[in-house]
């Protein structure tokens, strides 16, 4: 039998809503309350992942996109913009630092001389390569610390299920 895990912040929030509160479900705030907290101290270790490669998580998000789309590596800056779900202004200014640090270029698309194509570079294929797997490592060891391989699938599940009841 496994004994249950330790009261942690999100319990001493509920339990005060139980007492003012005590007509109001709290589980829904118990859920997404730890979903929020678990996304932001994630976020806090992938950007110490990141750190070591020189770039930052959102800047990850812009290489990851490009080693994604397979060989040559290469999409529109509107392609990029809807994926990682950005205004053009915001991915204007990931690019330009990409591309002062060499990892990406910008290059006019053969077929429409009015539109531009980003490829990512070797030292960006060499850099994201790299970051993925020092991110994995990070999110790995955050699940086999407290999930076995069935629960973090079952999670994975349950997560992918919720996230597709909200339309996101």
């Amino acid at each position: 039998m496994t004994a249950s895990p330790a009261p942690d912040p999100v319990d001493a929030i509920t339990a005060q809503w139980a007492v003012v509160r005590p007509d109001l479900d709290t589980v829904p705030m118990a859920v997404f309350g730890r979903v929020y907290r678990l996304t932001h101290a994630m976020a806090e270790r992938m950007d110490r992942a990141y750190a070591p490669f020189g770039i930052s998580r959102g800047e990850f998000d812009v290489l990851a996109t490009l080693r994604r789309s397979g060989e040559p590596y290469t999409l529109s800056p509107r392609q990029l913009s809807a994926t990682l779900m950005l205004t053009t202004g915001g991915m204007t200014g990931r690019l330009d630092k990409l591309e002062r640090a060499g990892l990406l270029s910008r290059n006019p698309d053969p077929h429409d001389r009015r539109a531009l194509r980003v490829t990512l570079s070797e030292r960006g294929l060499e850099i994201v390569d790299g970051a993925v797997t020092a991110g994995l490592a990070v999110q790995r060891e955050a699940l086999e610390a407290a999930l076995d391989e069935r629960e973090a699938e079952q999670l994975a599940g349950l997560l992918r299920k919720l996230l597709g009841a909200t339309g996101a």
